[in-house]
């Protein structure tokens, strides 16, 4: 077993895509594969800690003794999922592809294309890493993903601040062979002091070692200057 500075660590990450139904049979999605945060997932398992995994509906299976798996469907279900250990983790990881948006009501029953258009009205849904910023307290981490197709850094540094992130993991559309459905990805790490470090294009698993690395040296200059206060 790992003695990694992650050993028993709690750790909360959501992965893939959330489901937003329309009709019984019908439903709003992306293209997220959860690739990704299984990876974070399997990575931070290998270094010990204890992981949460709240997954939207993926095709990717992970099993260990350390694992908690929490299957959802839609936006809301996974909010849920996640404030059942909010108070308990000492890091999350919010790699899902969560639907910004659903439908104000679903339909009960099938919609017929009896009408040329018809115009489903959308709110919005809760934002699950800005929740967990609100209440996250001085000895929790938060880690969240932006994937953006234009003004990539402006975007994320944004979010950084707005959901009082402790790093940002940055991918664009715009770069080959990252993002959805892909085995590789090409990230830049956005810290807290807004300094910025850049990787070339990886599995996704090189990907999740790279941000355990920060992730990591962040827990472990946390504890110095906890020990330095406390002195």
């Amino acid at each position: 077993m790992s003695t990694s500075i992650l050993r028993n660590k709690k750790v909360l990450i959501t992965a893939g895509p959330t489901k937003e139904a329309i009709d019984p049979v019908r439903y709003i999605s992306n293209h997220s594969s959860g690739k990704m945060g299984y990876a974070i997932a399997e990575a931070f398992l290998q270094h010990g800690a204890k992981v949460f995994l709240v997954s939207g509906p993926v095709c990717i299976t992970l099993k260990h003794p350390n694992l908690t798996l929490v299957k959802v469907n839609s936006a809301n279900e996974m909010y849920l999922a996640c404030c059942r250990f909010f108070q308990v983790i000492d890091i999350a990881v919010f790699a899902a592809a969560v639907a910004d948006y659903r439908p104000a009501q679903i339909a009960e029953q099938k919609i017929k294309k009896d009408d040329e258009a018809f115009i489903i009205k959308m709110i919005k849904n809760v934002d699950i890493a800005y929740e967990f910023g609100k209440i996250k307290t001085s000895q929790q981490i938060a880690v969240g993903f932006a994937l953006e197709t234009n003004d990539e850094l402006q975007h994320a540094v944004a979010k950084l601040c707005k959901k009082n992130l402790d790093m940002v993991v940055l991918n664009s559309m715009n770069d080959a062979n990252a993002t959805f459905g892909y085995d590789t990805n090409k990230i830049c790490i956005i810290k807290k002091n807004f300094t910025q470090k850049r990787f070339e294009l990886k599995s996704k698993h090189e990907v999740a070692e790279d941000i355990i690395n920060e992730i990591k040296t962040h827990v472990a200059h946390k504890e110095i200057f906890d020990k330095v206060s406390a002195a």
